[in-house]
């Protein structure tokens, strides 16, 4: 028997190969041993009596190990080629067992019943956390998710991979409202004194600004002064205006001061603009797409994807965000080691998730499989069935060759006492 290319390539398959051959030989052996002993019994059987119960079993047995073989032939083909009806019960019935395969397991072994009771035990937080505390384990977890990640980016192209990139950034950003973000990150800053902060930095450069650039200063007020307008007036001027917006600036270091004041007052009423303004909104968003239509700012995203893209593929890069991902797994693992809340809360989550999905796929996993076995040649599924059950089937020859005998010298030796 030739078995397809498909069952011998696995060392297993192959093992399961010769012992099938080996079985079939012996089932057929045994069968022909007894055609052989019932002619002989029945040649001597003038000799001697007893080869009738000889005879009796050997034809008994052959007669029971026939119908087995024809039996166990039946399932997979049609014995010795004849058209009889009810044989070649697999290949006739190949979709019929494809959709009761796949209806099986959906049924018996994906339930959600099923699933519940096997995981409900299962501490899997707890069984991931030792195995990532194992020696060697997380930094062959962090190795393999970087090298995953290399292989993902080589094997699509990298312009492909920088327009799906820049595509996707110009799309959340444009999904993002423009004016209400602004109005949040301007609330936050002005909250945690940040914008105060920056007042007085500003504050502070102009008083520096304005202290480095006096002769600037004086030099143009002198040139947009009148030419009637002695050079001494236009120095005084320029110095009483240099003084007097430094003075303003020096008072303007003081929380309460009016401006200051007047100017958090605007802000605040900025940030409600920002946030509820139907002007301010349509502003923002108008600003917003004008930016991502603007070609530099399209080949600033770009640009910044490409150079993350060639950071990532750099040696050191990877071996950094190895250690960074090797570091985390293992502040993980020995939290959720120490934290039975926290499993509990994971194992809990994990086995929601796999009830959800083993319910939401569980008829699509019976349709692959159904699917699955129809695309099976009819060679290919007599062969995938034979050699899981082949053997024992061939067992069963035997057995019924056996059993057929010891009944056969039973009724002999029955009707000869009676």
């Amino acid at each position: 028997m030739i078995l397809p290319a498909t069952l011998v390539a696995m060392p297993v398959d192959a093992e399961r190969a010769a012992e099938l051959r080996r079985v079939k030989w012996l089932a057929t052996g045994v069968l022909a041993t007894t055609l052989v002993i019932f002619i002989a019994s029945k040649a001597l059987l003038p000799l001697h009596p007893a080869f009738g119960f000889v005879a009796a079993f050997a034809e008994a047995a052959t007669i029971g190990g026939l119908a087995d073989w024809y039996a166990v032939v039946a399932l997979f083909k049609r014995p010795l080629g004849l058209p009889i009806p009810h044989t070649a019960i697999v290949p006739q019935s190949k979709q019929r067992i494809a959709v009761a395969l796949g209806r099986f397991i959906a049924n018996n072994f994906l339930s959600p019943r099923v699933v519940g009771d096997r995981i409900r035990d299962v501490d899997i937080a707890g069984w991931t956390a030792q195995w990532i505390e194992r020696p060697t384990h997380a930094r062959s977890a962090a190795q393999r998710t970087v090298s995953a990640v290399h292989q993902a980016l080589q094997a699509t192209p990298s312009a492909e991979i920088n327009a799906f990139l820049t595509r996707r950034t110009r799309q959340g950003i444009a999904a993002v409202p423009a004016a209400p973000l602004a109005s949040r990150v301007l609330a936050l800053l002005w909250a945690h004194g940040n914008a105060q902060a920056l007042v007085e930095r500003l504050i502070t450069s102009a008083s520096v600004a304005l202290a480095n650039n006096k002769e600037t200063i004086r030099k143009k007020v002198s040139q947009r002064s009148y030419r009637f307008v002695p050079k001494w007036v236009d120095g005084m001027v320029a110095d009483r205006v240099i003084s007097g917006v430094s003075q303003t600036l020096d008072e303007m270091r003081e929380p309460n001061h009016p401006w200051r004041v007047e100017l958090k007052a605007e802000i605040e009423r900025l940030i409600d603009r920002l946030a509820t303004d139907p002007e301010y909104l349509a502003r923002g968003e108008e600003l917003k797409q004008q930016m991502l239509d603007n070609p530099a700012v399209i080949g600033q995203i770009d640009a910044m994807w490409h150079a993350i893209e060639m950071r990532l593929n750099s040696a050191a890069t990877s071996a950094a965000i190895a250690d960074a991902i090797e570091t985390a797994l293992t502040s993980v693992a020995a939290r959720v080691r120490d934290d039975a809340e926290m499993r509990d809360r994971i194992n809990r989550w994990l086995r929601v998730a796999a009830l959800r999905a083993v319910a939401s796929r569980r008829q699509e996993i019976a349709a692959f499989i159904r699917k699955v076995v129809e695309n099976w040649d009819t060679e290919t599924l007599i062969m995938r069935i034979e050699m899981q059950v082949g053997r024992d089937l061939q067992f069963i020859r035997i057995n019924g060759t056996v059993v057929g005998g010891l009944v056969g010298l039973l009724i002999f030796s029955v009707s000869r006492w009676l």
